[in-house]
């Protein structure tokens, strides 16, 4: 991995906890130790706000590959970041497989990338996902966007990587 992808990796990931507090917040962000014992799929179903995202996972067939070694960094939409996307174009984008798995990916940085890391990052920073292309991470009054979405929960360890969780479905360009 080039040293430019590795500071980018490591920017995507960090976020502040500057947001409010995330009433919703997965149980497995207060359990880090507990947590790290399941992989990120696992960690994920457990937290009981990711059900659309497993839904997803499930239908491209990434399942396997995010429960697999890694390390890998998710950031990871809640179920209401997917309730944003008009029903019927969640439904179209669930059922193209080619477009669904493009998506999820876009989510997914090789390695895993803590919060405290970001820092080191400059705001409009390009950070290259699993699925080829780039997305921009924004740092503004200690607040953390990737591609306009906001993290809103960060640093959930998982066995094989960490997730970071985002308020909104971040589609690649």
């Amino acid at each position: 991995m080039n040293k430019l992808l590795v500071v980018a990796t490591i920017a995507v990931a960090s976020v502040s906890f500057a947001q409010k507090k995330d009433t919703k917040a997965p149980e497995a962000a207060k359990e880090a130790p507990a947590a790290a014992a399941k992989d990120i799929v696992d960690t994920a179903v457990a937290a009981g706000s990711f059900n659309t995202l497993a839904t997803a996972l499930k239908e491209a067939g990434l399942i396997e590959t995010l429960k697999g070694k890694g390390p890998f960094t998710v950031f990871a939409p809640t179920d209401e970041a997917f309730a944003k996307i008009a029903k019927k174009d969640l439904d179209a984008l669930l059922k193209d497989k080619k477009k669904l798995t493009a998506v999820l990916t876009y989510h997914v940085v090789s390695g895993s990338v803590m919060a405290a890391d970001v820092v080191k990052m400059k705001d409009g920073s390009k950070v290259k996902t699993v699925e080829g292309r780039e997305f921009t991470l924004g740092l503004k009054d200690g607040k953390v966007s990737v591609d306009g979405a906001n993290v809103v929960k960060t640093d959930i360890a998982a066995s094989n990587g960490v997730i970071h969780v985002i308020d909104t479905v971040i589609m690649p360009r």
